[in-house]
């Protein structure tokens, strides 16, 4: 069994984190010997949080031998496209290190603060996937739905696998979310607050 430590990205009690905070967590993670360090990504919190992507690209250096994981990026929120160059970069300064786990987030807040109907986030995250494939995998491909296109566009420069990093497709196990899982993703992201060990043993068979 393998272990993911995740970085603290919520301040508690007014104390700020600080990248010297954040690199020595991820040294000491490593030399426990933790596989993954895992960030995720949210605009608004009910706590003061920072931003899960960046510090992990911030700690890159400090992980060792560590994947690094996104547990999860929000490509509805920040743009398929956006998010395509955040992992791409990250992969690439990780020397093909990163798990890009996703999902479509849960809070209304960051939804309302784009400016997004909440209620398109299933049928923007779909497309979002597909978008972010058109652009991580090698060749790039072209993807266009109703919300989201990449027709003409390539990233440079490219992940270090020509598959781009794995994607996990989170989700709390629903049926309609393994199907999504099972159809779009390389992996399945579960929750530990929506799942029992035997339904995991089920939903993952």
């Amino acid at each position: 069994m393998q272990y993911g430590a995740h970085l603290p990205l919520i301040e508690f009690d007014g104390a700020r984190r600080t990248l010297s905070d954040l690199r020595e967590f991820a040294k000491r993670a490593s030399g426990l010997g933790y596989s993954y360090l895992c960030a995720n990504d949210h605009l608004l919190f009910g706590r003061p949080w920072i931003d899960g992507p960046t510090a992990l690209a911030a700690t890159i250096d400090a992980s060792s031998e560590m994947t690094l994981a996104t547990t999860v990026c929000l490509p509805v929120i920040r743009g398929p496209v956006q998010s395509a160059k955040m992992l791409a970069t990250i992969d690439i300064l990780s020397d093909g290190r990163l798990v890009a786990g996703v999902g479509p987030g849960s809070s209304p807040r960051d939804y309302a603060a784009i400016g997004v109907p909440f209620e398109e986030r299933w049928q923007r995250f779909d497309e979002a996937i597909c978008a972010l494939r058109s652009l991580l995998d090698e060749p790039a491909g072209s993807f266009t739905g109703e919300f989201y296109s990449t027709d003409g566009l390539s990233l440079e420069p490219r992940p270090r696998s020509t598959t781009g990093p794995p994607i996990w497709i989170a989700s709390w196990g629903s049926a309609a979310g393994l199907r999504r899982v099972a159809r779009l993703g390389d992996g399945w992201l579960a929750s530990g607050y929506n799942t029992t060990p035997a339904r995991f043993r089920d939903s993952l068979a």
